[in-house]
């Protein structure tokens, strides 16, 4: 495991320093196995959990080469546009199939979250984005049929929930609390978007609140896979 770990940390530095660029085609197994003095088998390991992490790629037949990261998508993670108002804005080629619509167990933590009473009904809709025919988000939206009487019959066929809002009479958007972590993906969520369980995913939690109004529209959940974006937290 010690030399392993070091053939991963010697190769992540000269990947950050450019050292190895984009597109170069790394040594191979039996090269980097006699440079380190260690089995075929470690470097193999080594060399996977690089390629699980998305910072190098495998041509069949060929060997390894170094992925370009120049293509990701970037992203303000701040503001009030949507999802979808910024990724066209940008230019990109979206997207959306709505995957899911359900109602929450009335223990679910939503319905605090949206101040909803117990008594009426909370939907989760979740959503995954594609760019360029690749996914690469899943949105997790919850509502409350208190707000929208008729989210249950809407929600199977809404691909934007800010158009949404805007359709129901509301315009302005704030948000009182975000948070951001980093998670791995479940099962379910590789197979939606097309990763493998080493592949980090970035969590943002907000709240979407009608500025007007001052009532919580709706509590999101999205995960983004993170090797697709670079992140954009500038206050605007």
């Amino acid at each position: 495991m010690m030399k392993e770990t070091i053939i991963i940390d010697e190769m992540m530095q000269k990947l950050m320093s450019n050292q190895l660029t984009p597109g170069e085609k790394l040594p191979s197994e039996n090269e980097l196995a006699e440079k380190y003095d260690v089995p075929r088998m470690t470097v193999r390991k080594a060399l996977t959990k690089l390629e699980e992490r998305g910072y190098v790629y495998t041509k069949k037949g060929k060997g390894r080469y170094v992925q370009d990261k120049s293509g990701q998508i970037q992203l303000h993670l701040t503001g009030k546009e949507s999802f979808t108002d910024k990724m066209l804005a940008s230019g990109y080629d979206l997207r959306t199939e709505n995957v899911f619509c359900q109602k929450e167990p009335k223990s679910s933590r939503m319905y605090k979250r949206l101040h909803a009473d117990v008594n009426t009904a909370v939907y989760k809709i979740s959503r995954v984005r594609y760019i360029d025919g690749a996914p690469i988000a899943i949105h997790h939206s919850f509502l409350s049929e208190s707000v929208f009487p008729k989210i249950g019959v809407d929600g199977p066929n809404l691909t934007s929930l800010f158009a949404y809002y805007r359709d129901k009479g509301y315009q302005d958007f704030t948000s009182t609390q975000a948070l951001l972590s980093v998670v791995f993906p479940t099962l379910e969520e590789q197979q939606q978007l097309a990763c493998n369980n080493m592949t980090p995913l970035i969590m943002v939690e907000s709240d979407c609140v009608d500025q007007v109004s001052d009532k919580v529209l709706e509590y999101t959940k999205i995960v983004y896979r993170s090797d697709k974006f670079k992140y954009d937290i500038t206050m605007k």
